[in-house]
């Protein structure tokens, strides 16, 4: 699963090959969640709260990059 970025240690991946709906994974330590590009809302996972807050800050600003690196993948 490639990195598309890293944040205060926080590393967002998107998997080549993944289904379901269009969505990232942010791994922060041993905690990884799952994020929906279009809503921005957790799908899976408990992240901590400051760690889900910065990856949602980030994610807003790169949302149109998110949606693209989605479409490539497929």
């Amino acid at each position: 699963m490639p990195t598309i970025s890293e944040l205060f240690g926080i590393l967002i991946r998107m998997y080549y090959d993944a289904h379901n709906q269009p969505h990232f994974h942010a791994i922060y330590g041993e905690h990884e969640e799952l994020i929906s590009i279009e809503t921005l809302e957790v799908l899976e996972g408990t992240p901590p709260k400051r760690a889900k807050a910065m990856v949602i800050e980030w994610s807003v600003e790169h949302r149109s990059d998110l949606a693209r690196d989605w479409e490539l993948a497929e």
